[in-house]
């Protein structure tokens, strides 16, 4: 057995600036990790780091490699629908199924993951991995993520920061899943949508949801799509993260908060806004595929 985990980075969507896959390796082998690199992590090709092939060649070396025991996405960006389906998931006891870590795009190899039940972590990748100071909060909840691989318990959603006046009071207590708004919304009538994921959890799970750059009537438009498909009426909670670089549309007559609050109000569960988790600089990761409680006052 070894006892140093194995950290494999790879680049699964987008194409990433090599100086943050060096810092990163760095930083990480100071926090006593063994870290490797993919083939074609430092690839190039216009918006990908590399074809289709060789990003899903990467993927599949790295799942069925026993002595890895975490893949660190590079960055997101765009890149994994296209190869999604054609990735070939561990033949071993899903205990010893390494643990992705990542989010954006990376959304994707989430569901996979949650659709198999298997934990996975929507946490820092390599750029954030650089920059972040040692005491940043959210890179030392991950340190100790990745470090550990907690065991199964519940979670609290912690640093509870948000005091936001659409925040619906209750108590939620379930496996949590989601990610990036437009990638589940990609995702939706493929074999990767929430209600499959929602298909494999015991009991009502909770919802996170976050999203950058996309305009408010599109945002909307992806939560009636949930709400049509029934996800709504199948979670026991939901958590709203950021949604950095995502305006108000004055003619939509409320703000993008107030519309994702207007699409849940028929329902009775809790929700949680301005969860400092999504595309800022310190981005609190979460374990989803674990069991989380949300309290809201």
């Amino acid at each position: 057995m070894h006892t140093m985990k194995h950290i494999r980075i790879l680049s699964p969507a987008s194409a990433i600036d090599s100086q943050w896959v060096n810092r990163a390796k760095i930083r990480l082998e100071q926090w006593g990790f063994c870290v490797s690199l993919a083939e074609h992590v430092y690839g190039n090709i216009g918006r990908f780091s590399a074809t289709d092939e060789e990003r899903l060649a990467d993927l599949n070396t790295a799942f069925s490699d026993p002595s890895i025991d975490i893949i660190l996405c590079s960055r997101g960006g765009y890149g994994l629908q296209r190869i999604l389906d054609r990735i070939v998931l561990p033949q071993r006891p899903k205990d010893q199924w390494p643990l992705v870590v990542g989010f954006s795009d990376i959304t994707a190899l989430h569901a996979l993951m949650s659709v198999q039940g298997v934990p996975s972590l929507h946490g820092n990748m390599c750029k954030d991995l650089s920059l972040l100071p040692d005491d940043d909060a959210a890179l030392v909840v991950e340190r100790q993520f990745l470090t550990s691989h907690l065991s199964p318990l519940s979670f609290h959603f912690s640093p509870l920061t948000s005091h936001s006046p659409l925040n619906r009071s209750g108590e939620a207590k379930g496996r949590l899943i989601g990610g990036n708004l437009s990638v589940l919304y990609g995702l939706q009538g493929t074999p990767y949508e929430l209600n499959k994921i929602i298909d494999q959890c015991a009991a009502p799970p909770i919802l996170f949801i976050e999203e950058i750059g996309e305009r408010h009537y599109h945002v909307d438009r992806m939560l009636h799509n949930l709400r049509m498909s029934g996800v709504f009426e199948r979670i026991s909670g939901l958590l709203v993260g950021q949604f950095t670089d995502c305006a108000d549309d004055s003619s939509m007559g409320c703000t993008l908060m107030e519309s994702i609050r207007q699409v849940v109000e028929p329902y009775a569960f809790p929700v949680l806004f301005d969860y400092p988790s999504g595309h800022i600089d310190s981005n609190y990761p979460l374990l989803l595929s674990a069991e989380y409680h949300l309290s809201v006052p």
